[in-house]
């Protein structure tokens, strides 16, 4: 949180606007618009949380993602939903970096802004960095056809069609060809 001095009147009192932080990002959450632990959610509507915010299973707040391909580390792509949210009020950010996450927050209010569709993901795809796009091979559930969109958008990235081989196709000797 920071304070901007919005203007100073003729007594030289100062008059204060606070100013809290935001961050626009995805949250996945199950077909009927639950989260994990149940509560069900509204696009359109806003929540908040009382209570200290802190990350984790056992935390408090709304966690969202920065990178809409984070989501699915933690939610089934088949059965999910992802929104776009905005969250905002107290903000602790987290960053894993032992697994290459980052960006991912939880916050004390959140709002459903829209549902993200499978055909905006996958055009999303195409502008993904080879580490972006590695996370979302490993962990997304993707048709034979997505497959191979993601395929047509990795040229050159051997990381990534390494991934798709092993993760989609199954293939267990992909990795075999690095020893």
């Amino acid at each position: 949180m920071f304070i901007v001095i919005k203007s100073v009147d003729s007594n030289d009192i100062i008059i204060l606007d606070v100013m809290k932080m935001f961050v626009v990002g995805y949250k996945a959450f199950n077909k009927d618009l639950t989260n994990r632990y149940g509560d069900k959610f509204e696009v359109g509507k806003s929540y908040c949380v009382l209570g200290d915010i802190k990350w984790g299973n056992d935390g408090n707040g709304f966690h969202l993602c920065i990178n809409i391909e984070d989501c699915f580390r933690y939610f089934d792509s088949k059965e999910s939903v992802i929104a776009e949210v905005i969250g905002f009020g107290e903000l602790k950010k987290y960053d894993d970096e032992y697994y290459g996450y980052y960006d991912m927050y939880v916050c004390e209010k959140l709002k459903v802004v829209r549902l993200v569709s499978r055909e905006e993901i996958f055009s999303m795809v195409k502008n993904f960095s080879e580490d972006r796009l590695y996370r979302f091979v490993q962990t997304y559930d993707m048709t034979d056809e997505e497959s191979a969109k993601v395929e047509a958008a990795s040229k050159g990235k051997q990381k990534v069609l390494k991934a798709i081989r092993f993760y989609h196709y199954g293939d267990k000797d992909v990795y075999k060809e690095d020893y």
